[in-house]
């Protein structure tokens, strides 16, 4: 069994460009600037304690400003992603009263949306189609072929070959000069979808 999902498969980030790490001091000025940002905590926390006549031991106050601070990282790290701009308020959960709410985001909707704006800009830029789409295509194939067959294109590629066809093969292995039509891809959709 995969601990891979179909939602991790279809998922899509924009590509965004990576700040210089110079600029933004790199991991030692983040684990700096964490380390500096507890400190002034705990120091305002024991000035607190102090002034109101409370001692605590150092160690404890250390111990659980680090780990609200873990817990804050943890709680930024799972919030969910923004609602796209354009896109209605979540639907509630709770009674349903039977009306499909259109406005409302599914997972399923976030997947076609993940594909769709990448497929409409490189409609225009073929480089795009090679950097963005045919990666995430060879990853669709490799994990088709993992689940189904066992094996990747890397691992066993003259069996991954005979099952792909030549067709498939090809496309995934040689960028195209053009970005291909929609009818070529519905073709390579239903290649990919008959492993």
């Amino acid at each position: 069994m995969s601990s891979t999902s179909i939602d991790d498969l279809l998922s899509f980030e924009e590509e965004r460009p990576r700040a210089d790490e110079r600029d933004r001091g790199g991991r030692f000025g983040q684990v700096l600037r964490a380390l500096a940002g507890m400190a002034a905590v705990v120091v305002v926390l024991v000035a607190g304690l102090r002034a109101v006549g409370l001692r605590v031991s150092l160690l404890i106050l250390v111990a659980g400003v680090l780990a609200l601070f873990a817990v804050r990282r943890i709680v930024a790290a799972l919030t969910p992603p923004p609602p796209l701009p354009g896109a209605g308020p979540r639907a509630s959960v709770g009674v349903d009263d039977g009306v499909w709410n259109w406005g409302a985001r599914d997972a399923l909707r976030t997947a076609i949306n993940g594909w769709e704006v990448p497929l409409d800009w490189s409609a225009t830029r073929p480089e795009r189609f090679t950097k963005v789409i045919l990666p995430r295509l060879g990853e669709l194939a490799d994990e088709r072929l993992r689940q189904r067959h066992g094996v990747t294109r890397e691992s066993d590629p003259a069996r991954a070959r005979a099952l792909l066809g030549e067709r498939l093969w090809t496309f995934l292995e040689t960028p195209p000069r053009r970005t291909p039509s929609p009818r070529d891809l519905a073709v390579i959709v239903a290649e990919l979808e008959k492993l």
